[in-house]
């Protein structure tokens, strides 16, 4: 395999020749699977092309152990450039040349018009322009983090990073305002192992970039304290330079290569023309296009080939990295008649966790959004300085960063208020899942117990924008006893885990008799509700801040009808407890109540279920229906009835 290493200071000229071939065959690749599938991106997969040549010609990478701990990551954010990535990865034998070419697009295939992780060599599934920077600075992080003293801030250690990553976009793309908050997070924590390159061909698909938004790309990474290299990116000899120059930095700032390129280079009637960003060229004009380039024009042959592919069928493996083994410790009991809230029982939680793993190294990571008071993340920060990073006001930034960090050997968790953590940065989750990452999201001050700040922030539609991926888990604490079990239960798995939470504290559960209800004896299953009172007049499914309010409308409708009705903890949402939802709807009444929208929360998923089942009987779903009100959060929760009087209230008019 032709591999340079950045070893030679200037390419020689068979080195050229090589990468000259090189570039023929994949710009011929290129065409000929965008033609075959008559969709696709030729023209920037061929600007981009010769920095992808030379990164898997020099950069550390092995088309035998594409996963290897210690490799590059070469990350490639505007994924729609598939067609010249996956004629790279082909020429340098991650894949199979012609498999790329003529499974392009096709359903069942790996070889997806957006870069996808199936495929050996791919790191990350983009194609949502502006979140690849990001993604590099969580592998970036993962390089400073592998050697780092737990003990000290990684901002205070220059310590070798364990490997580099490099990270592709185009120029279009620097309109995202991701980029800047990666930019800067990338130069706080020193990471000086990062390098991005900027495909600058002048074309978006709505015409020239500095007509469709100006920008001046070079001065605005400059601003944020990135080194700068401006370079011809088709001459093979500048672009090696500056390359090597990034890739061996030493100025103490990540450093990002400008290139100036041509769309749809060597082909005169593509060139600098934008409709080439993702238009394929017409079936009677390929042979001249490859003609042009040089290259073996084999469409003929590679369409039959296509035309006679089997049908493909539904879904694919992606390749999944597993978290690193870890002490997960004890149960902390919060004694009966403890009042306070799951805030803290997850910073206690969290504390534990960094006391008993980072130790000698790193192995637990918390990413913040400058709210380390509000979710309880001070414990963490002081015992393990290393591993909490300081996002600030970035969340998009960090939920990929951290998602991406997840994924590379290290317990990472993300923290912030709910409506930051999930719904303003819903598509960024949405990705960490696609992309089979291990993010343990929690999030605080979910649903309108965050009170007084109103509206803008009673983020009551969390769990289904989660439950509407097919990656995510979601679970929603009872008390800081339950907070506690899930915390340590998600520490110590692979998958997506979200844990929300509000931000009152409540009183701990209790049994029937005043004792603990969760007490060490009791875990947390994913997929188990909890019966904590019995009764087969009716029952109340309750999740999170409403359980507490469950279990005293149990006692109140008892007093006043002398009906027993169950309550039942649902606090695993996905996956939830089905046989629960099924033994609830035999009593002919079941009463759901949750802080959040009642269609696409526990009230939702109940109906769905109990439809499903094909069960009859009568449901009743409380919930906040309408926008609410600034105020303390048991105002609302009575303005709603969801406290217990109203909860009681509801059960007893609906037991007559």
């Amino acid at each position: 395999m032709f591999h340079l290493g950045f070893e030679p200071e200037i390419l020689s000229d068979d080195q050229i020749a090589t990468l000259e071939r090189l570039r023929i065959q994949a710009s011929t690749d290129i065409l000929t699977m965008t033609t075959l599938a008559n969709s696709g991106h030729p023209g920037g997969s061929m600007s981009t092309l010769p920095a992808l040549l030379l990164m898997y010609a020099n950069c550390r990478v092995d088309p035998a152990a594409p996963h290897d701990p210690m490799r590059d990551r070469i990350i490639v954010s505007h994924g729609h450039i598939s067609p010249g990535t996956y004629s790279a990865l082909s020429a340098f034998g991650f894949c199979d040349r012609d498999e790329a070419i003529i499974q392009f697009r096709r359903f069942g295939s790996h070889f997806s018009g957006h870069v996808e992780i199936s495929v050996p060599g791919v790191e990350w599934n983009t194609g949502n322009l502006g979140q690849g920077l990001s993604v590099g600075v969580g592998a970036a992080l993962a390089g400073r983090l592998t050697n780092a003293e737990p003990g000290k801030d990684l901002r205070e250690q220059s310590h070798p990073s364990a490997f580099k990553a490099l990270v592709l976009m185009g120029d279009g793309e620097q309109q995202k305002g991701q980029i800047s908050e990666a930019r800067r997070l990338a130069v706080k924590y020193g990471c000086t192992n990062l390098v991005a390159y900027v495909d600058a061909n002048h074309l978006q698909i709505g015409g020239d970039t500095s007509d469709i938004m100006p920008q001046n790309i070079s001065a605005g990474w400059a601003s944020d304290g990135w080194d700068v290299i401006e370079c011809d990116g088709h001459d093979w000899q500048e672009l090696y330079s500056a390359l090597r120059m990034a890739y061996n930095n030493g100025s103490g700032r990540p450093v990002v290569i400008v290139a100036r390129t041509v769309m749809g280079k060597g082909v005169d009637f593509m060139e600098d023309l934008a409709k080439y960003h993702g238009q394929a060229v017409p079936r009677d004009k390929i042979a001249g296009a490859i003609a042009q380039l040089g290259g073996q024009d084999r469409v003929d042959e590679l369409e039959a080939r296509r035309n006679a592919l089997p049908k493909g069928e539904l879904g694919h493996d992606f390749f999944e990295v597993p978290p690193p083994s870890i002490k997960v410790g004890s149960p902390r009991i919060y004694e009966a008649g403890t009042v306070t809230d799951c805030r803290s029982g997850y910073g206690n939680a969290m504390q534990e966790l960094a006391e008993l793993n980072n130790v000698d190294g790193v192995k637990i990571a918390a990413f913040d959004a400058d709210l380390e008071g509000s979710v309880k993340l001070g414990g963490f920060h002081k015992t393990s300085p290393a591993g909490f990073i300081q996002g600030g006001i970035q969340e998009h930034n960090s939920a990929t960063a951290s998602g991406r960090l997840s994924k590379e050997g290290f317990v990472t968790f993300f923290s912030t208020f709910g409506v930051f953590g999930v719904t303003e940065t819903f598509n960024q989750q949405r990705l960490n899942g696609f992309n089979r990452a291990n993010l343990k999201l929690v999030c605080t001050h979910c649903g309108t117990d965050v009170g007084e700040d109103g509206p803008t922030h009673q983020v009551i539609d969390y769990v289904g924008l989660l439950r509407s991926t097919f990656d995510w888990n979601v679970f929603v604490p009872a008390d800081a006893n339950q907070c506690d079990r899930m915390i340590r239960l998600v520490a110590g798995r692979p998958g997506n885990d979200f844990v929300g939470m509000g931000r009152s504290k409540m009183p701990v559960i209790e049994k029937a008799d005043g004792s603990l209800f969760y007490d060490g004896t009791v875990g947390f299953t994913p997929g188990r509700a909890d019966v904590l009172r019995d009764g087969d007049d009716g029952a109340i499914l309750a999740c999170g801040p409403m359980v507490g309010p469950a279990v005293a409308a149990h006692d109140l409708i008892f007093e006043e009808t002398g009906k027993r009705v169950r309550v039942v903890n649902m606090a695993s949402l996905r996956p939830y407890d089905a046989d629960a939802i099924h033994a609830a709807a035999k009593t002919g009444y079941v009463l759901t109540a949750e802080d959040h929208h009642p269609d696409t929360g526990l009230g939702g998923l109940v109906a769905l279920e109990i439809a499903d089942a094909g069960m009859a009987t009568k449901l009743e779903r409380a919930g906040v229906n309408q926008w609410p009100m600034s105020g303390k959060p048991n105002d609302i929760f009575a303005a709603f009835r969801l406290d217990a009087e109203g909860l009681a209230g509801r059960a007893i008019a609906a037991l007559g």
